[in-house]
């Protein structure tokens, strides 16, 4: 039952009318909705009942088992990631080249850096605009997640089982959940990710990645930061996994 989001209504009926027959083909549990309720006087929103996937989040319960995680993610993202109909939902803010969103990515980071938060801005830059730069997406528009942070992928005794949240569901360039390998997934695993995913993902989509994910990791700390200094919307558990995942991404790129 959303409270706060202004596009909650569009993002359930979104879920509600794609998710259903996304889910079947999919090797990991995710929530399947099961009825979609209007708004009323009792509540002025639209709500959604699903199927429940048991599993605490990884921000709170971090994946331990890297190198079985790795394998399943890939298995799930092989699995959704195929081509989507014409009228599939395009991305509220996630679709199109990597660098209209420079200036966003850019601001942030500043940010970030005035608070003390990036331990090496310059590395986190060069990380970006060489994602920036890499050749764009030329093939078929894919179903994708589109929002695979730790808090919307759930863990069980160290390994992934389940995944939730598909409000950002959309069809685009899979660089931007292809980014789950280094924002989900701990050290020196992100190589058995891409040895599994099919088809094995070329030298331009793993640099899109990249920078999605350090513009996700940058994000995530900022979001986190305001959660320390109790400023309203701060989430604490998102800072570990998005420095881990800044450190990766800027001592693999060196």
């Amino acid at each position: 039952m959303p409270w706060a989001t202004r596009s909650a209504d569009a993002l359930l009926r979104k879920e509600h009318t794609w998710l259903p027959a996304l889910a079947p083909r999919l090797p990991l549990p995710v929530p399947v909705p099961q009825r979609l309720g209007e708004p009323s006087a009792r509540f002025p929103q639209s709500w959604i009942v699903t199927t429940w996937v048991p599993g605490t989040p990884a921000d709170h319960a971090p994946v331990t088992r890297g190198a079985e995680t790795a394998t399943a993610l890939a298995a799930f993202l092989t699995a959704l990631h195929r081509p989507a109909p014409e009228r599939a939902p395009a991305s509220r803010d996630r679709g199109g080249p990597l660098a209209d969103h420079s200036e966003g990515f850019l601001k942030q980071l500043a940010s970030a850096t005035e608070l003390g938060l990036i331990p090496d801005p310059d590395a986190a830059r060069a990380v970006w605009e060489d994602a920036a730069s890499a050749p764009g997406w030329t093939g078929p528009a894919l179903w994708l997640h589109g929002d695979l942070h730790p808090a919307n992928v759930l863990t069980a005794d160290g390994t992934l089982c389940g995944v939730i949240d598909f409000g950002d569901l959309f069809a685009g360039d899979p660089a931007c959940d292809l980014a789950a390998a280094w924002t989900l997934l701990p050290d020196d695993t992100a190589d058995r990710f891409h040895a599994a995913y099919r088809p094995a993902p070329d030298a331009a989509t793993l640099r899109r990645a990249r920078g999605w994910a350090v513009g996700h990791a940058v994000a995530a700390i900022r979001i986190a930061d305001a959660g320390v200094h109790g400023r309203p919307g701060g989430k604490p558990t998102w800072g570990p996994p998005a420095h881990a995942a800044l450190r990766r991404l800027i001592a693999t790129h060196r």
